[in-house]
């Protein structure tokens, strides 16, 4: 048996942007159902959910028929729970909060066997489709793609080293925490934020890095595709279900 192809990895490393959707209700029937909706990929968030890993599997096992990438953000920079999420199948991870080019080699590093890196090896996991890919642990690293998450001014800062980094594959820019830093909480596109946020996509792009981001607004969506954004996220199923749900309430309501 093949080692399965990272299509998204390709398609980045190419320069073809990638259209996603957020999806943070934890929920294998909700992945299912947008998972065929023709995004490019989904982004399956395990740091503001309440998906555990037995759960984050069947989310996987819901997607793997379709052809929507699915991207796990992992809920921290840790070896271990980004061992156990590749080790379930997922081959692209969004890892939160890296604001230095040692937290960016360390995320690499968990994805990669030694020496290489200090991934634990494991021969029958379902990434290794149960042992039947014979040269999985040699060739593994050419199909996981490691996005990092940049949320601070230091980060920002730091993007040039940070994109240095081998095996980097993108670095996704969160708005949210971004902002919340910089003393606008609650807010994903303040005029005085949305400036920096164009000049680290640029940054990022120059340095020949993926850039990424989330907007549920699809002028500020198509501005940062413009400004050279590769992976956009331009709406979460939580959003679409509660302001579907309200809209279609109001109609009755008013």
């Amino acid at each position: 048996m093949e080692l399965s192809q990272n299509g998204f990895k390709r398609a980045l490393k190419a320069g073809k942007p990638q259209i996603g959707l957020w999806s943070s209700l934890s929920s294998n029937y909700s992945v299912e159902v947008i998972a065929g909706a023709g995004f490019d990929w989904i982004l399956l968030d395990t740091e503001h959910s309440p998906a555990d890993l037995e759960n984050l599997l069947t989310q996987l096992q819901a997607a793997a028929p379709y052809p929507a990438h699915p991207v796990v953000r992992v809920p921290w920079n840790d070896m271990v729970t980004m061992k156990r999420v590749l080790d379930i199948g997922a081959q692209s991870l969004l890892v939160p909060y890296v604001s230095t080019d040692e937290e960016a080699r360390k995320a690499v590093s968990y994805t990669r066997y030694p020496p290489a890196g200090v991934r634990g090896v494991a021969g029958t996991t379902r990434a290794t489709r149960f042992g039947r890919i014979k040269d999985y642990a040699r060739r593994a690293h050419e199909e996981i793609c490691v996005l990092v998450q940049v949320e601070t001014q230091a980060a920002l800062d730091n993007i040039d080293a940070i994109c240095a980094v081998e095996g980097i594959d993108g670095v996704f820019i969160g708005p949210a925490d971004l902002h919340a830093s910089m003393g606008f909480p609650g807010e994903i596109a303040n005029p005085k934020v949305k400036p920096l946020i164009d000049e680290a996509i640029r940054r990022i792009r120059k340095r020949g890095c993926a850039p990424g981001i989330l907007t549920p607004s699809e002028a500020d969506a198509r501005h940062w595709l413009e400004c050279g954004a590769l992976f956009v996220a331009v709406g979460a199923d939580v959003g679409i279900l509660a302001r579907g749900a309200e809209a279609l309430a109001a109609k009755f309501k008013s």
